[in-house]
């Protein structure tokens, strides 16, 4: 692995668990959510905000 791609690599880890964390704290606040959902723009309420990095 290049250094670019270990740079790439982190950045990406960074931003995936720096959205994880709003959307914790969104749900947390009982705010809904807007994620892309099949190339749209989907509302999703705070009981269905997925919480996982995969999710």
């Amino acid at each position: 692995m290049t250094n670019s791609e270990k740079q790439a690599a982190t950045a990406l880890h960074a931003l995936r668990k720096a959205v994880v964390r709003t959307l914790t704290v969104k749900r947390r606040l009982g705010q809904y959510a807007v994620i892309g959902k099949d190339g749209k723009a989907v509302r999703v309420p705070p009981g269905e905000i997925p919480l996982d990095e995969k999710g």
